[in-house]
């Protein structure tokens, strides 16, 4: 996606580019890693609180906050519009050295229309709601009506030519959500009327087209209601062909179950953001994303906010809404890697605008940088949480910082890698050339006695960036890892310690086996670990040498649980 143009009245703001794989961010002109914390949903509503929570964050380490925009409070009388509320946003932002991110809760957030105005809600004739399949009217604003679209437009591209006016060249405000966790409940889709009119109709042809187009292409999920296969075959052209005839109804192509009625919803939902962001593309030149409530749990569409930017229904809002640059995930449940998995794609970079803030969020801080070149990382709810909580991502967020020069340069290239462990997910083995590195979780190592006392094992993490061969930086909190040939990994011995790092008893029969094959291949030897520091120029800074003990004599390279560290790790081979 990562359309990028402007008409007269645009300002030069932050850009999205390429480098290999990666999309980077940059801000006046030089790339940046997205350090973020959310507010919670009221806590910028007044200048007071605005003025203590950007003190706060900057304090904590954050280099941009996601602030929540509310029609409410900026048109509260119809065609009356306040910014006094985004103006302090902007200026404290300045006075404390952070980015913004702008969240527009317009029509809908988290499906609801609750941040519409009262004006807004009492009309219900002139703003109409979206309706359940047994007539029940939801406070959903419908996605169908052109007199809700334009007024949300309105309001939107007003708070938009006040962010190019208010910010016209010092790069504040860097990127712009576009409405908040779209979705219906209750129902997979709206049944009002002009809804049901729409669903009656013919597949639209930008639609049509884009499947014809994509068909190798298209998500699983998509391809399988089309082809009755998640898998491209020889029989898939046809089989869309069949579906695709012309003047043919959503339900021909799509039929009539619950998920049919999501990926007609997705259209729509999507085609109405498409206007709000060639709004914001006309008047203000900045990366425009929408982010995702999941659909985890075993939930089905209705159940969780159905129609959404979710992973299985891409294909609907690339289509309907080319001018969105990024797909977001919000991601509070179990399975972090699987979700930032699902999102990061060719087409669509990884930025995480809400993840539950916990003492793991800056291990999965760590994880989503190293091993999907995210664009940035944010906790939902930063000007709240524990001790613990805020420890984990300020520490976290102070090594992202001081690594960046390297992950800026290297992002793209193959050359970095993520690590996310706990206490079920323990190892990940990555074949580098020649080498082969064991990673796993510091846990497993038997002398910590938290490995074994019954204690939850908290996740550890880090990133794993290759410098040169044989030449490595590994950074993070919890890990270990481990050097070998790839012969010599074939040929590895499975030994089971004890806790003094020697192997237990009785492994070893005493005889001399003169069957057991002889090793072959060459080795990998640890040179050096050193603790290093970072510089600005990306230069390492050796701080102190990690050897005998705390490299268990040569054997890895390890950070304890509770750790941020920067290790440089020189091989060598024998």
């Amino acid at each position: 996606m990562m359309v990028m143009f402007c008409g007269s009245e645009a300002h030069a703001q932050a850009k999205l580019q390429k480098q290999g794989t990666a999309t980077q961010i940059t801000v006046g002109g030089k790339p940046m890693l997205l350090l973020c914390g959310e507010l919670s949903n009221s806590a910028a509503t007044c200048e007071a609180d605005i003025i203590s929570v950007m003190r706060t964050c900057k304090e904590r380490g954050l280099n941009t906050v996601l602030v929540p925009a509310q029609w409410d409070l900026i048109e509260p009388e119809e065609g009356k519009f306040d910014f006094s509320l985004p103006k302090t946003v902007i200026e404290q932002a300045r006075k404390n050295d952070l980015k913004v991110i702008f969240l527009w809760f317009g029509a809908w957030k988290n499906s609801m229309s609750c941040y519409a105005p009262l004006w807004f809600k009492e009309n219900t004739r002139k703003y109409p709601r979206a309706m359940t399949r047994r007539g029940k009217p939801l406070e959903i604003a419908s996605a169908f009506s052109d007199n809700i679209l334009q007024a949300d437009k309105n309001a939107f591209s007003k708070l938009m030519k006040f962010i190019s006016e208010a910010d016209s060249s010092r790069n504040t405000v860097i990127m712009m959500q576009i409405e908040n966790e779209i979705g219906m409940l209750e129902d997979a889709r709206d049944y009002s009327d002009k809804a049901q009119k729409a669903f009656s109709s013919a597949v639209p042809e930008d639609l049509i087209k884009y499947i014809r187009s994509n068909g190798k292409k298209l998500h699983p999920h998509l391809l399988k209601m089309l082809t009755d296969s998640e898998k491209w075959t020889k029989d898939s052209h046809n089989a869309i062909n069949n579906r695709l005839k012309k003047g043919a109804t959503w339900a021909q192509v799509f039929g009539t179950d619950i998920y049919a009625d999501e990926v007609f919803m997705a259209y729509y939902h999507a085609k109405y953001v498409e206007q709000l962001a060639l709004e914001a593309r006309r008047i203000c030149d900045m990366p425009l994303y929408v982010n995702a409530a999941l659909n985890s749990r075993g939930r089905k569409p209705g159940e969780y906010p159905s129609a959404g930017p979710l992973a299985h229904l891409v294909d609907l809002w690339h289509c309907a809404a080319p001018s969105i640059d990024i797909l977001a995930p919000d991601i509070y449940d179990t399975g972090f890697k699987s979700w930032a998995d699902q999102y990061k794609q060719p087409e669509n970079p990884l930025f995480i605008p809400e993840s539950r803030f916990c003492r793991n969020s800056g291990v999965r801080a760590l994880y989503a940088f190293g091993e999907h070149d995210a664009i940035g990382f944010s906790p939902f709810d930063i000007d709240h949480g524990s001790a613990d909580d805020h420890k984990s991502i300020k520490e976290s967020y102070a090594m992202l910082e001081e690594l960046s020069p390297l992950l800026l340069k290297y992002q793209g290239k193959g050359l970095t890698h993520g690590l996310l462990f706990d206490g079920n997910d323990r190892e990940r083995v990555i074949v580098d050339g020649d080498i082969t590195l064991t990673c796993r979780h510091n846990f497993t190592l038997p002398w910590d006695p938290r490995a074994t006392d019954g204690s939850e094992w908290p996740e550890g993490g880090g990133i794993i960036i290759k410098l040169a061969d044989m030449d490595y930086i590994i950074a993070g909190n919890g890990i270990v890892v481990e050097f070998a040939t790839n012969s010599e990994k074939e040929q590895e011995e499975k030994k089971i310690l004890g806790e003094d790092g020697f192997a237990q008893n009785g492994q070893n029969t005493g005889t001399q086996n003169e069957a057991q094959p002889k090793f072959k291949g060459m080795r990998a030897g640890i040179g050096y670990v050193d603790e290093v520091a970072i510089n600005k120029d990306g230069t390492l800074k050796y701080l102190r040498r990690e050897n005998g003990d705390q490299s268990h004599q040569g054997r890895h390279a390890r950070i304890s649980v509770g750790e941020y560290k920067i290790l440089h790790v020189k091989l060598y081979k024998y």
